[in-house]
């Protein structure tokens, strides 16, 4: 199939893009502030997907190289939407405890992190979710890298605040 899109084979395209669209929904659904531009993300994806698809070099996983297409591609939109990262001292990275919810799953966690603050939330995602390390997300967002643990602190901080928040509603 991917031999076919390099041929650049419709069938081919339609057929990897029906196989990986829904994953990859997800994946832009982390970084979209809402429906409508996560769709928009998905279709600059796959197109900067099928242009590069001659890149790939049968190496590894191709949904690990389709995903991360995908996360570049969201990088860019935020990018030109200039998001700012507000600083914070390195002093101030206070130190923090992980809370559990049992009843927490994977679709309601989910969501918490979409209602971050889209800086929060970008960091989160590329930190916690995508194994990025904070020089590389700098690098990425072009932001220091001490700005990117920070971002991850607050919204490390803010998750917990609405778990415990479930917590005081399930009691």
């Amino acid at each position: 199939m991917i031999k076919g899109c390099i041929r650049q084979d419709a069938t081919c395209q339609r057929l990897l893009y029906e196989q990986l669209s829904g994953k990859m929904f997800t994946v832009c659904l982390r970084y979209a502030n809402d429906l409508m531009e996560a769709e928009d993300l998905l279709q600059e994806g796959f197109i900067r997907v099928f242009s590069n698809v001659h890149q790939f070099k049968f190496e590894g996983s191709f949904e690990g190289w389709v995903r991360r297409i995908m996360v570049n591609s969201a990088l860019k939109c935020i990018q030109k939407k200039k998001i700012i990262f507000s600083e914070l001292k390195e002093s101030a990275a206070a130190t923090y405890h992980y809370y559990t919810y049992s009843n927490l799953g994977e679709e309601e966690l989910l969501k918490l992190i979409s209602q971050l603050p889209h800086g929060y939330k970008v960091v989160f995602n590329l930190y916690v979710i995508d194994g990025y390390s904070h020089d590389e997300i700098g690098q990425m967002l072009q932001i220091q890298p001490s700005t990117s643990r920070s971002q991850l602190v607050k919204a490390r901080k803010m998750l917990q605040q609405q778990i415990l928040q479930l917590e005081k509603i399930a009691v």
